[in-house]
C-alpha cells in the first residue's frame, strides 16, 4: 500500500466536488475513456483522497491508473491498494515527476536521461494520458520509465 500525492488544483475537472457520491462512477468513466478500465478496479473517494484497489495485468497499467486518477482536479492523494497479476513479467517501477512551470518533455528528458531527444520515451510511457508532447501542465505527474 502506497500513498501518492498530487497537486489538488491541477488536472482535468471531472468531478463535481459538491456531489462526491457520483465521483467513483465519473473516475471509472475517465479510466474507460483512457483505455485503462478493468472490471476488478474499485474506487473509493474520501474527500480529496481516492483509494484504488483491484488486480491489474501489468505494472505499467497500475501506474497509468494511479496517474489518471491523481491527475484529476480536486484529488490530492491516491492510495494504491492494487496488485499486479502474478503471471505478469516483473518490470521495474517507473519514477514519477511533477511538471513545473516552464517544463517541456524535452527539458524533463534532459534532466532525467541526460538527453532531451528522449522526450518521446516519456511521451510514449504516458499515453493515452497525454494526447500531444506539447500538452503538459504544471502540477501534472508523469511516468518516467527506467
Amino acid at each position: 500500500m502506497s500513498l501518492f500525492s498530487f497537486v489538488k488544483e491541477a488536472g482535468e475537472k471531472l468531478l463535481d466536488l459538491l456531489h462526491l457520491t457520483n465521483a467513483p462512477a465519473q473516475l471509472k468513466k475517465h479510466l474507460a475513456n483512457a483505455g485503462l478500465d478493468d472490471p476488478s478496479i474499485q474506487l473509493v473517494v474520501e474527500g480529496d483522497k481516492v483509494i484504488v484497489s483491484g488486480e491489474v495485468a501489468t505494472q505499467e497499467q497500475k501506474e497509468k491508473v494511479l496517474l489518471a486518477v491523481g491527475n484529476t482536479h480536486g484529488i490530492k492523494h491516491v492510495e494504491d491498494r492494487m496488485t499486479v497479476h502474478a503471471a505478469a513479467p516483473q518490470v521495474a517501477q517507473a519514477r514519477f515527476v511533477t511538471v513545473k512551470a516552464g517544463d517541456t518533455l524535452s527539458s524533463i528528458a534532459k534532466a532525467e536521461y541526460g538527453d532531451s531527444g528522449k522526450y518521446t520515451k516519456i511521451f510514449e510511457a504516458n499515453k493515452p494520458l497525454l494526447s500531444h508532447p506539447d500538452k503538459i501542465y504544471p502540477g501534472q505527474v508523469l511516468r518516467i520509465p527506467q
